[in-house]
């Protein structure tokens, strides 16, 4: 059935080049990943999808302490209300806020199965529940007294905040990964107590250095431990530029089993490695013989990590055996630093240390001021009802006569005694049991009281000093809460210089010694036949080649080869073509 296609009303097509339209397109998607979905806000350290769980539980009051609530409740009230995006990405998000082997400072206290270290994925969100910690309320602390700015949400039936006021260094404390268009961010988690006295440090010399700042905050501080064995100069350049690396080591120890033998016990493995496909990966490359060292190993972990190592031999070199380890497998493994992050929620920037922690201090800065002022409009507000309370009091008679009397009251109150509508409407509504001759008493001592608080107010925001002292002692409080004798609080990465090795003898460890048996043809092809074969009679050559010499070796063996141009070039027997082909010219 042929249906004729009507062309569209000619005066209302636009003509638009592909270039355009497609660069107007992409530009708006661009925009909208980097600010509103990959990059953090340098302020409170969040995406827009994890701002939105935490806001969305404060709205749900599942504060720490209380009670749980579904997850599945919590992931759908945020979809319906803030984030217009898949269930399962708000989940996931969810999810890794209450991680403890994700998240250094969890923001969200799970109940049920959250995943684990192996790399399990964690339950359904309707088996598992979920409330907010402490720090989560460090970060929400203050949102209902005007701390900060809200805008629509994407509905435009509720508001949302654009940040939390964020009482402590979230962006550096718990890190942030993030990959937008045409950039990226990795900010590794770090210790609370040292950002804390990093930025007590600030305050007082406003202009100081990322470098000068590395007395106070030693390096990463990773939730999963582990050694940084990187120079202190590569850390130092690492956060003056906000970008650079970190060599994040496997912790391990040798334990004792009698008559000279060992065993090698790893303790604590690097940040984001799934424990089950390290030790899948040793597995192979023990399958592989890439591992001539290491005859077994076993996971021994329950709650803490323990995976044990048998070495081939106890003439074994512990250190040469981890080397070859370290250069294998994950248990080295690098952390990259890309501080870049949302200046002031708009302009995307690769940041230092320093200007992280100043971005953190002046938005601080603000918070304190908004809520002083929201507490003065409070106090102002209060004292006026006070004010046409106390006219009530020293008039009670005529006020409860022209109640009583008159049909519309509010008027002639306001005429009669000169008050404003929000006092007349205060007496309206003020119940009986309020008159009391005490009652006179406490409000006299309670506008005492808030006059005192409203000019202590009045001068804070007038001294920019006594604020920054305010910010400092608030700084303070936050590290005592997460101080170094806190289970929290407690270094869990350490730093040490990686041990020098001779690159020979790890080439060694990670050889097989075997014989074998080298062939070289007329025209130079070599190849290595598995063990000493005296037979050669059976090898296939090129057409027009054929056997020149053989001679038996290992696999640990160097092969000298002398060549034309009159050069001597080592050759490894272990990397040798095998023996099933020609060779290798």
């Amino acid at each position: 059935m042929n249906k004729k296609v009507i062309p569209p009303n000619p005066e209302g097509v636009q003509e638009i080049a592909l270039r355009e339209a497609l660069e107007e397109r992409y530009l708006a998607y661009a925009l909208s990943t980097i600010m509103h979905r990959a990059l953090p806000d340098a302020r409170d350290g969040l995406k827009p999808v994890h701002r939105r769980i935490l806001y969305g539980m404060r709205l749900l009051r599942l504060d720490p302490g209380g009670a749980f609530k579904k997850s599945a409740k919590i992931v759908g009230d945020v979809m319906g209300n803030f984030h217009p995006h898949g269930d399962q990405a708000i989940y996931d998000a969810l999810v890794r806020l209450a991680q403890d082997f994700a998240s250094r400072y969890p923001l969200v206290d799970g109940q049920g199965n959250f995943g684990n270290v192996d790399g399990d994925n964690p339950a359904a969100y309707r088996y598992t529940e979920a409330r907010l910690t402490e720090a989560a309320r460090l970060l929400i602390d203050g949102i209902d007294e005007d701390a900060v700015d809200f805008r629509p949400s994407y509905d435009g039936v509720m508001q949302e905040p654009a940040v939390l006021p964020a009482a402590f260094p979230n962006l550096l404390a718990n890190g942030s990964q993030g990959i937008a268009v045409g950039m990226a961010t990795s900010v590794p988690p770090h210790n609370i107590a040292e950002l804390c006295d990093a930025a007590l440090y600030l305050i007082e010399q406003p202009n100081a250095r990322s470098r000068t700042l590395l007395k106070y905050v030693q390096g990463p501080d990773f939730p999963t431990g582990g050694i940084v064995v990187d120079t202190p100069e590569t850390v130092a350049e690492a956060y003056t530029t906000g970008r650079g690396s970190f060599r994040v080591r496997a912790r391990w120890k040798t334990e004792e089993t009698g008559r000279g033998t060992y065993l090698i016990v790893v303790t604590e493995i690097p940040y984001q490695v799934q424990k089950m496909r390290l030790i899948e990966r040793i597995a192979e490359l023990m399958n592989e013989k890439k591992l001539p060292l290491l005859a077994d190993m076993r996971d021994e972990s329950a709650e803490d990590a323990r995976i044990v190592f048998e070495p081939r031999s106890r003439s074994v070199d512990p250190a040469l055996l981890m080397e070859s380890l370290f250069k294998l497998t994950e248990l080295e493994n690098r952390i990259p630093l890309n501080m870049n992050v949302l200046i002031r929620g708009r302009i995307p920037k690769v940041v230092g240390l320093a200007e992280a922690l100043t971005e953190w201090l002046t938005h601080r800065r603000e918070v304190l001021q908004r809520r002083a002022r929201y507490r003065l409009a409070q106090i102002e507000h209060r004292l006026e009802i006070l004010g046409g309370y106390l006219v009530a009091y020293l008039n009670l008679d005529k006020v409860i006569k022209i109640i009583r009397n008159e049909d519309e009251p509010k008027p002639v109150l306001m005429k009669t005694f000169r008050l404003s509508e929000v006092q007349a409407d205060a007496i309206l509504n003020m119940r009986l049991r309020n008159l009391r001759r005490l009652e006179e008493m406490e409000i006299r001592k309670e506008e005492k009281d808030l006059r005192i608080e409203k000019k202590s107010l009045e001068e804070l925001l007038r001294s920019e000093k006594q604020q920054w002292k305010k910010v400092a002692d608030q700084v303070r409080e936050v590290r005592d809460t997460f101080g170094p004798r806190t289970p929290l609080g407690k270094r869990r990465t350490t730093f040490a210089e990686a041990p020098e090795h001779d690159e020979a003898a790890i080439e060694e460890a990670l050889v097989e010694r075997e014989p074998v048996t080298v062939v070289v043809s007329e025209k130079g092809w070599i190849r290595a036949l598995r063990g000493q074969v005296s037979d050669l009679a059976s090898l296939a050559f090129k057409t027009d080649d054929g056997f020149k010499l053989a001679f038996f070796a290992e696999t640990t063996s160097k092969l000298l080869v002398f060549a034309t141009n009159g050069r001597f070039y080592t050759i490894d027997a272990a990397k040798l073509p095998g023996g099933r082909g020609h060779g290798g010219p």
